[in-house]
């Protein structure tokens, strides 16, 4: 049985890893080819590039964790690889939350002056967001780096000692401000998030509802390019919420955590940075258009 969870583990790991790695690469491709021809790269283009070189980063270090827990590595993960870790999934957070406001500010047809002032600006605001957030995230990292040690030996020796007696480790607490510090850095991307995303999606939903209703006859081609935002958008919110639960679940050791439950979650975390990946290049044209020539290039190689 166990043999079998460890197996089945390491396949879908295998899967996630190179399915986020490739998607990814190739909107950071495609971005930094249209950067180096035309010697410039739209802000929409820079964050996206920016969110799939991050996660990038994620799903390997991910697949990382994934072997250690496996036992399939002969060192455990360090307290290094672990800030690490905090510091690319922290990052990917807040970059993926740009991502929802900036959506939401240029999608979203909310007719209000603070609306119209945010999507006349927001274009010029990428490239310092961007850059605030790697320095915050930075500086945090180098904050929390001592008790992220300490936090870490919690949450692995209560993954890899399931029995308290079997080995005594000494685990220091960590202050309370700390916990605070973090609690509060890792909420607050989520809340600006589920701001934009559900502003959008709620606006979006009936702007479209608005449209289908006056229209007489056939689907007006408006209302399906909206209801096609819609979904895509839903995608999001679903795969950004999940992972952000499980992730928040695994590492606050909320619940026992067994073997099969923190691999399960680990999976759901790796799940998101690739499927919204494939989402994004199938909701954009020229990243879709790039991406058949790169499977094509592929297959005429084989």
């Amino acid at each position: 049985m166990l043999q079998s969870l460890i197996i089945t583990q390491l396949i879908f790991a295998a899967i996630e890893c190179l399915v986020g790695v490739v998607a990814n690469g190739i909107i950071v491709v495609v971005n930094s080819m249209g950067w180096i021809k035309q010697r410039k790269m739209l802000p929409f283009d820079l964050l996206l590039c920016c969110l799939a070189a991050s996660r990038i980063c994620l799903q390997i270090v991910i697949f990382y964790f994934n072997l250690a827990l496996l036992s399939l590595i002969g060192t455990s993960p360090t307290g290094g690889c672990f800030v690490i870790f905090m510091f690319i999934y922290e990052l990917e957070l807040w970059l993926a939350t740009w991502l929802s406001v900036f959506y939401c500010t240029k999608i979203s047809p909310i007719a209000h002056p603070l609306f119209f002032w945010l999507k006349l600006r927001i274009s010029k605001w990428v490239p310092w967001l961007i850059l605030g957030t790697l320095l915050c995230t930075s500086l945090t990292s180098v904050f929390h780096r001592k008790y992220a040690w300490i936090l870490f030996q919690n949450i692995w020796s209560s993954i890899l000692f399931s029995n308290a007696t079997t080995q005594v480790r000494e685990i220091k607490e960590i202050p309370v401000l700390q916990l605070v510090f973090l609690f509060i850095e890792l909420l607050l991307p989520l809340v600006i998030f589920l701001i934009s995303a559900l502003l959008l999606i709620f606006s979006l939903g009936r702007h479209t509802q608005q449209m289908t209703s006056t229209a007489t006859g056939t689907r007006p081609p408006g209302a399906s390019v909206h209801i096609s935002a819609l979904r895509s958008f839903l995608s999001f919110l679903l795969l950004y919420v999940s992972q952000y639960m499980m992730a928040t679940l695994a590492l606050a050791h909320i619940f026992k955590i067994k073997h099969f439950v923190f691999l399960f979650c680990l999976l759901l975390v790796g799940l998101y940075p690739s499927v919204h990946s494939i989402v994004l290049i199938l909701g954009n044209p020229k990243l879709k258009q790039n991406a058949k020539k790169f499977l094509l290039y592929g297959k005429c190689y084989q």
